[in-house]
């Protein structure tokens, strides 16, 4: 590890290649899940179908990060998540990191705009979670 800080550009470059895995994972995940539930006549709420995708993706994003601190696309582009000390993420580190992402996502990318403002140029999710992107050798 370094201590280089990756772009702006090449992180969200990473970001584009990782909203296809994310969609990957949730055709094979829930989608294919619902339709075998409603082939029984289940159906399942807005509420535990809002549930069932957030708690898919935790376990796909916290896993990576505790398991390497890169999620594929992440290991394509060379980029590791590490704590501020370099050292790997903690699970509640990562918990609160992705946790923090939704809201950073969701309400107009407002936690990617914040790299614009941020001195480290870091996303709002990884200063939140005392978290940030570093480059891997």
């Amino acid at each position: 590890m370094t201590d280089s800080h990756p772009s702006l550009k090449r992180r969200l470059a990473c970001l584009l290649y990782e909203s296809l895995v994310v969609f990957s994972i949730l055709l094979i995940g829930f989608l294919l899940p619902q339709i075998v539930l409603s082939g029984f006549g289940w159906q399942v709420g807005a509420k535990g179908l809002w549930l069932h995708v957030f708690v898919l993706l935790l376990a796909y994003f916290v896993w990576c990060w505790l398991n390497g601190g890169q999620t594929l696309p992440m290991k394509t582009w060379k980029l590791r998540v590490v704590d501020a000390n370099d050292r790997p993420v903690r699970p509640l580190q990562a918990i609160l990191r992705y946790c923090a992402a939704w809201p950073s996502f969701l309400l107009f990318g407002i936690g990617l705009i914040w790299a614009l403002i941020d001195k480290d140029r870091q996303f709002l999710h990884d200063r939140i979670a005392g978290t940030r992107i570093t480059t891997q050798n």
